[in-house]
């Protein structure tokens, strides 16, 4: 499953750049709506996440995509993998 994110002026911190807990939250949004479509009649919870690496700058205006996959399956349980990449930038300002 694919989403898109803009990053708008409200998602930055101090510095100009997208604040960490947002993209936190898209992850696990993102992550619970692909385990609620792949099992709709289940209830989910955030157990955890695994490996979260910031590796650039976000600034405002870019296009953010979500890449969702499911990568394990249990008896109560499911994993997802979610990679964000950056799509594409807009201009600051």
């Amino acid at each position: 499953m694919e989403n898109h994110k803009l990053v708008l002026p409200e998602n930055l911190n101090q510095y100009g750049f997208l604040f960490g807990g947002y993209l936190l939250k898209w992850i696990d949004e993102y992550a619970w709506i692909a385990a609620s479509l792949d099992y709709p009649d289940s209830n989910f919870v955030t157990v955890g996440m695994d490996k979260v690496e910031f590796n650039r700058t976000v600034k405002n205006g870019t296009i953010l995509r979500f890449k969702v996959d499911k990568i394990k399956q249990g008896n109560t349980s499911v994993k997802y993998s979610v990679e964000v990449v950056s799509s594409c930038c807009g201009r600051q300002g």
